[in-house]
Formats: C-alpha cells, sequence, structure tokens
C-alpha cells in the first residue's frame, strides 16, 4: 500500500468506529432537521407532468410489461420476491430484512463492518440478502400503483420503507456493509420519489423522512468509498449514487460536494475501467452491461440538466456500445465471467439476452442504426429514460447492419470467427488476462472457447450459480474443469483464494491473428502452469474454414508426466458416441458434430455437469471429456463441425503419415464426401516436405478433390507451397498470410508482415507457370539433400505437376 491508500484507510478505520461511538450514546449521524430536500434539486429523467403521457405509453406501446408489472406487485404484497434467479421467495408475514431466505441464514445485527458477508454459515449467500435490500422492487409497487390508481400498492411500498428504516438502524447490519448496496438503495428511492411525488397516498412525513435517509446514505457512501477496497463497478456505483444524490436533493448540505465528486468518480472510472478496445477490464460480459448501464443513466442524467459531457467519456460510452453490437452480430453475446445477475433498472431483465439492452438506448443516443439492428422493438427503459421523443427517434431510426465478420479485440483478448453462409456460425475466443486487479471476478478460462449458432449457444460457458454456498460450487463454476479449455494434472490455471481472489494468474496472450477472406487462424497460449513443479505451457491453434468447420490442435509443451483432460461443454440437450467423436442435438438447432483424434490410451467420456443462464439457478448440460496421461510434449485435435450438410457427413479425422522432410510438423487431414482436407503445423521456421506437400510456412491448409487437384489452401507465415512437385504459391519474403480458393477467381492473395492491412495480389499460377525446370531448382533449394527425413525418401516427380487453376 502506498502512502494516500494507507491514509483513506485509516480515515475509514476511525470514521466506522465513531459511528458506532455515535450510535452507543444516542446521537444521530445526521441531523434531522425535517426539511425537504427533494423539491430544490435538478431534473429527473422524466417530470412530474410528463408521468400521464408515459404511463399511457407503457399501457399501449408495452402491454405485456404493464401486465408483469401489476402481477409482480401482487406477488410482492405477499411478500414473495423474485431475486436473481430465485423465483418466488417467500419472507414472510413480517419481512426479516437481514435474512437470506433461500438458505435460512439471518445475518446477526452488529456494527456493519464486524459483519461477515462473505461467510455462507453465518449469513448465507449475502447477494440473496443485498438483492431484496435494494429495494427495487419498490419502484415497481410504485409502478403499478401510477398504472392501475389502485392504493394497496402504495401503501405496501410506504409500509414497507419504514419497516425497513425501524430494522436496520445505522450502522448496525448486513445492509449497510457494502456501500454500492446503499447506493442501489438510494437510486431506487430516487426512482420512487419521482414517481409519486404530489400523489395523494404519499405520507405528509415521507419527503421529510426520505431527505433524512438520502442525507444519511450519501454520508455512509461518501465515507466508505471502495477506492482501494473493490475499486471496479462497486466505486462506478457509489459515484453514480453520489451524483444522482447530489444533483436531485440539493437542499442537502453536501449536495453540491457529492455532486461534483460523483461526477469526477463517472469520469475517472469510464477512462480506467475500460480498455483500449472498449470492453470493460473484468474480463466479465455481465460487468461489461453492468458498467455500461451506470455510464448511460449518468450521461442522460447528466445532458437534462445541462451539465457537460467531455468527448471523452461520450466516446468511451459509444465504444462499449460498438463492442456490445459486435459481439451480439451473431444474435447471441458470449458469456466470460461471473455473471453477477442484477441491473441498475429492471433487475427481472437478467438474462444473457437481456444484456442487449443497452443497444436500445445507444442506438437513440447516438444515433446508430447498426446498434438497431435485430431489434425492432423499443425498451421501458427508453421509455422511462428518454421519454416519448426517445421512443420516437427509435421508431424513425432504420435498422442497420452491424459488422458481421470475424474480428478482435486485442487489449481484452476477445477474439470471434465468423461464417460466411446463411447460417450464423460463431466461436469465441479468451486469450486475455484474467481480470483487473485480483481479477474478482474473471475465471480461469484462458483460451477456453465458446459456439453459438443462429443466436443460440452450443459451446457453452458455465456461467456463476453462486457466490457463497456450502459445497464449493462457486469455484467449481469458475474453475478450468468447467470450461472448454484444457485441465493439467487435475488444477485449475489459478487457485482459488477466497471468494474473489486467486492464487497467481491464468492470462492468456495471442501470439497470431488473422480473419482472411476465407479463413480465420488463432494462436494463442497462457503460462497458469507454470507454477507446477514441472511448468506446463498450453499452446492453442484455431482453423476455421468459414461456413464449414473449425480445428482446435491443444499442445502442451514442458517435461516430465502429466495428466492433461480438455472439456467441451454443450449446452443442455442431447449428447452420444459416434465413431471418432460425438454428436449433440437439441430441439433448437441442428446436429453438431465433434471430432478428436487421439490413440486408445486416451480415456473418453460422456457426462453430465451443471450450467447457470442466471445467478442462483442451475440445469444439467452434457459434457465430453477426452482425459490422457503421457510425457510432454503431447497434444489433441479437435475438429467442430457445425454446418448441417457436413455433420449429416461427417467424415474421420486422423494424424497424417508421410515421408518427412525438414523442421518438425504435425499434420491432420479430415477426409469426408470428395474431399480431403489437410492442415499442417511446423515446429519452427524453416523448410519442410511431408508427402506431397513441401512448404516453409508455419501453418499450411490445403484441400484436394477427388481427383487429387488442389481446391483451396491456406499459408500463414511462409513463402511457398508446393504439391506433387509444383510450386502453387511464392513470395520473395514470408507473408502473414495468403489465401486461394478454386470459387474466387481473383487469383491468389496475400497479406505482407509489414503492411498489416493491406492486401496485396500475387499471380494466378496458370497465367504465370514457372517451367519444370524452375520449379525443381527452387524445391531444391528449401528442401535441400540433407534433411532430414523419416522413412522412404519420396521423389518429387514435377512432371506431374498440377496447378490449382
Amino acid at each position: 500500500m502506498g502512502r494516500e491508500e494507507i491514509a483513506v484507510r485509516l480515515q475509514q478505520a476511525f470514521a466506522k468506529r465513531w459511528d458506532v461511538t455515535l450510535y452507543k450514546m444516542g446521537l444521530p449521524a445526521v441531523k434531522d432537521d425535517r426539511s425537504n430536500a427533494l423539491g430544490r434539486g435538478g431534473r429527473f429523467f422524466f417530470q412530474r407532468e410528463e408521468l400521464p403521457g408515459i404511463l399511457s405509453a407503457l399501457s399501449k406501446q408495452f402491454p405485456e410489461t404493464a401486465q408483469q408489472i401489476v402481477e409482480r406487485s401482487e406477488q410482492i404484497c405477499q411478500h414473495c420476491f423474485d431475486l436473481l434467479g430465485y423465483k418466488g421467495v417467500n419472507y414472510g408475514a413480517e419481512i426479516d430484512w437481514h435474512l437470506d431466505a433461500v438458505h435460512g441464514k439471518h445475518a446477526r445485527r452488529r456494527p456493519w463492518f464486524r459483519v461477515p458477508y462473505l461467510d455462507f454459515h453465518q449469513v448465507g449467500d449475502s447477494k440473496v440478502t443485498w438483492e431484496l435490500n435494494r429495494h427495487q422492487h419498490l419502484v415497481t409497487l410504485a409502478k403499478a400503483y401510477r398504472l392501475t390508481g389502485k392504493e394497496h400498492y402504495a401503501q405496501e411500498l410506504f409500509k414497507q420503507w419504514y419497516h425497513w428504516r425501524e430494522q436496520n438502524p445505522y450502522p448496525l447490519g448486513i445492509n449497510w456493509a457494502s456501500s454500492l448496496e446503499v447506493a442501489f438503495r438510494s437510486v431506487s428511492w430516487l426512482w420512487v420519489w419521482h414517481l409519486l411525488d404530489g400523489c395523494p397516498v404519499t405520507p405528509k412525513q415521507f419527503p421529510a423522512d426520505l431527505s433524512h435517509a438520502l442525507a444519511l446514505n450519501g454520508r455512509h457512501i461518501e465515507r466508505f468509498l471502495s477506492t482501494y477496497f473493490s475499486p471496479n463497478t462497486h466505486l462506478l456505483g457509489e459515484g453514480v449514487a453520489l451524483f444522482f444524490i447530489g444533483l436531485l436533493c440539493a437542499g442537502i448540505p453536501s449536495a453540491r460536494r457529492w455532486q461534483e465528486g460523483g461526477w469526477k468518480i463517472i469520469l475517472r472510472e469510464a477512462q480506467r475501467q475500460v480498455r483500449q478496445d472498449g470492453m470493460h477490464f473484468e474480463q466479465s460480459t455481465y460487468y461489461h452491461t453492468y458498467a455500461l448501464d451506470f455510464f448511460l443513466h449518468s450521461l442522460i442524467l447528466a445532458k437534462l440538466n445541462d451539465i457537460a459531457v467531455p468527448q471523452d467519456l461520450d466516446h468511451t460510452v459509444e465504444k462499449m456500445l460498438e463492442v456490445t453490437s459486435a459481439l451480439a452480430a451473431s444474435e447471441h453475446l458470449p458469456r466470460f465471467g461471473d455473471d453477477d445477475g442484477g441491473r441498475l433498472f429492471d433487475p427481472s431483465r437478467n438474462r444473457s439476452k437481456h444484456l442487449l439492452d443497452p443497444l436500445i438506448l445507444g442506438a437513440v443516443l447516438y444515433d446508430r442504426p447498426d446498434f438497431k439492428a435485430g431489434r425492432s422493438h423499443a425498451s421501458e427503459e427508453l421509455l422511462w429514460l428518454l421519454g416519448g421523443e426517445g421512443l420516437r427517434r427509435f421508431d424513425e431510426l432504420p435498422a442497420g447492419n452491424p459488422e458481421s465478420g470475424s474480428l478482435a479485440l486485442t487489449a481484452s483478448g476477445t477474439y470471434v470467427m465468423r461464417g460466411s453462409g446463411t447460417s450464423s456460425y460463431q466461436l469465441v475466443v479468451d486469450a486475455g488476462p484474467q481480470g483487473a486487479g485480483r481479477a474478482g471476478h474473471g475465471h480461469a478460462d484462458a483460451l477456453g472457447v465458446q459456439v453459438s449458432v443462429n443466436g443460440k449457444p452450443l459451446l457453452i460457458d458455465p456461467g456463476t450459480f453462486t457466490y457463497a454456498d456450502a459445497r464449493g460450487e462457486r469455484d467449481c463454476f469458475r474453475g478450468t474443469a468447467a470450461h472448454n479449455t484444457v485441465q493439467v494434472d487435475g488444477c485449475s490455471q489459478a487457485e482459488p483464494a477466497g471468494t474473489f481472489e486467486w492464487t497467481g494468474r491464468a492470462n492468456g496472450r495471442a501470439e497470431f491473428w488473422v480473419a482472411g477472406k476465407t479463413f480465420d487462424f488463432f494462436v494463442g497460449s497462457h503460462t497458469g502452469y507454470s507454477r507446477l513443479s514441472c511448468p506446463v505451457r498450453h499452446r492453442r491453434y484455431v482453423f476455421h474454414l468459414k461456413s464449414r468447420f473449425w480445428v482446435i490442435r491443444d499442445v502442451l509443451e514442458g517435461t516430465g508426466l502429466h495428466k492433461a483432460e480438455v472439456s467441451w461443454h454443450f449446452a443442455p440437450g442431447s449428447l452420444h458416441a459416434i465413431p471418432g467423436g460425438v454428436m449433440f442435438t437439441s430441439d433448437e438447432l441442428a446436429p453438431f458434430v465433434l471430432l478428436f483424434t487421439g490413440d486408445s490410451s486416451r480415456r473418453k467420456e460422456l457426462s453430465e455437469d451443471w450450467y447457470s443462464p442466471v445467478y442462483g439457478r442451475k440445469e444439467p448440460s452434457p459434457t465430453f471429456r477426452v482425459t490422457t496421461s503421457a510425457s510432454l510434449p503431447f497434444e489433441f485435435t479437435t475438429m467442430l463441425i457445425p454446418d448441417l450438410e457436413a455433420a449429416a457427413d461427417r467424415g474421420v479425422l486422423r494424424p497424417m503419415q508421410a515421408v518427412h522432410r525438414g523442421v518438425p510438423v504435425k499434420a491432420v487431414r479430415y477426409s469426408a464426401a470428395n474431399t480431403e482436407h489437410h492442415l499442417f503445423f511446423a515446429g519452427k521456421p524453416g523448410n519442410w516436405q511431408l508427402g506431397k506437400f513441401a512448404s516453409d510456412a508455419r501453418f499450411l491448409y490445403c484441400s484436394t478433390d477427388f481427383k487429387q487437384t488442389v481446391s483451396q489452401f491456406v499459408i500463414c507465415e511462409g513463402s511457398c507451397f508446393a504439391f506433387e512437385g509444383r510450386l502453387l504459391f511464392g513470395a520473395n519474403l514470408p507473408v502473414k498470410h495468403g489465401e486461394w480458393s478454386r470459387e474466387e477467381s481473383d487469383g491468389a492473395t496475400s497479406q505482407p508482415f509489414a503492411a498489416a492491412t493491406r492486401h496485396e495480389p500475387v499471380p494466378k499460377r496458370d497465367d504465370h507457370a514457372e517451367p519444370a525446370s524452375q520449379v525443381s531448382q527452387y524445391l531444391t533449394q528449401i528442401l535441400p539433400a540433407t534433411a532430414d527425413s523419416v522413412g522412404n525418401s519420396e521423389t518429387l516427380d514435377t512432371k506431374k505437376a498440377t496447378t490449382p487453376a
């Protein structure tokens, strides 16, 4: 800790003990002068006179939403709550605000800093308790009253609010233990006030009581900011609450300081918490949306109150929206890291599909048709935050087309491979850092992949399920074995050291990436297993032949005998064994085939694991694992086939054995129908020959038809490729990649290393075919007679040379 952190922590340590002293002496932490601080503040998202129009639009344009608000309110009046993924949690006749009713655990009422809120045995899952105490359900009751005019909704609201204050005296209890939770509760109370301001059902003393309560909340948040405790979305949310309270409650003496301080936190954290590519630094898609909620609501409120919004903040928010839009272009947003389960506006919108909600606001705010793509209907949130004008602008905005090709978010290490056919296929590789700081919300999933088809998840992330439990499920869901990657010696890539901490880090690193016209190719590694007594490096290669298949090659480098296990976790459905692999089927998806190579020593297992679609809920899902124990180095090769026709004729995947010369090279062949696909991986730079194929490429893909004629090839990090003695690709210097397909008429293209964004054409070989003598001389240069060979030597017969065209 630096001097500044030590000073802040000392101040907070003194402040919390001073507050307890005040409580024991019977002295208030905040003077209650019975004044209404709510009437002299800034503008909320809507004004009192705008409410009738908003409520009318809600009933007419979102009738299902309006009905759900009323139905949920009836349930709330019975003290039954939908909390996170738990439905109908019953809190009985009198609500115990310190109770986790899911697990039957009650937190003792003691000074908040002495509540062990991460100890399941003493308090249960504090997240369940806190979700109720965010009081977002009170906003639902307020909406129901305004929609129906039925007073029992408002009466229940005020009854619960006053009961909560009675049962949560400051500074006692679990509900003061997190400043972020105080922040959420404050925002909810402000929504309640602006929904009920001026209504006859509102108790006369409520404005003064609410003003005092918000003054106490603001004081607590300001004194106990998560500046060093949890400087992520906790600090951001606390800054948002200070900004809201300070702006909207100008009658509180500290309001101006809170508004300015909260706004500074928002601006600072926008620059600190968002990576250059626009992804939130927690390495969690849920927390990315969580942060977007905070930024969007604050930005809108600032603009409504003529507060200057720096261009940097606008740019950051738009960049975050662009990331969401880009990742969701295939109609499914991949899930990485923790799923918090909470939302700022409507906590019931906590499923994966709801993580796209910010795009509706973003489409209007930034006039972006591409953000509207696939979202033909506006949202309730848009109506409340931007009013009828927001709805009109959304309806008038044409739906654009987001970027639908493969892409790389290099700062966050997210690489997306997409198909180019009529079906929407997507594979996402996680090759970034495990997370920021302690990586508290990251998972040990380096080089993990996820696959979706036509917007439906297929190879899945397990989700989170819980933060606290008695059976260690928190660590199971975030551990390596629960993800689509390789586990070594039964260890997670990083070992849990607490609910939100790790021993070591499993930081991924991309070593090579190229998105071509007909293919994508990724190479990455991580050193999470460098801590083992015999260190291991996991390197993963992913080749994507667009609209056909993916080939994933996992190489474990190091020394000694190790156990390795590669897992493939499927969405809920049916998984059964087929020759050479497994086939997945479900009611919503076409058959999906997974093939693998390996000898009989590799144990194959079909099992049932758990998948959590939302915090607090888990469902069974099928898993396929391949396990082996061997001396390093060794490797796994897996093929994923999402194409319906290809899956029907699934073919055979096997290692390729042939005469070898030159630098080490591993190869696999996939034989299907009338086509053979060959993939070559060179162990180091240099020339090599394997059977009929010769090159100096680090990676080579080539397909041949039933006549053994080349129909397509891809070369990466090389300068030449010859087949059956005929040079098919040649360059003066190594290129980052080159590709050619018989179906294309433009000839081969290549991308030099020095110009990563420019493609340079290479002449067609049939137009500029080299004489046989030149080809022979060229091959002699790249494959000298002194090269090592395996098996019988094979002479390259240039008389049999063919040309791709």
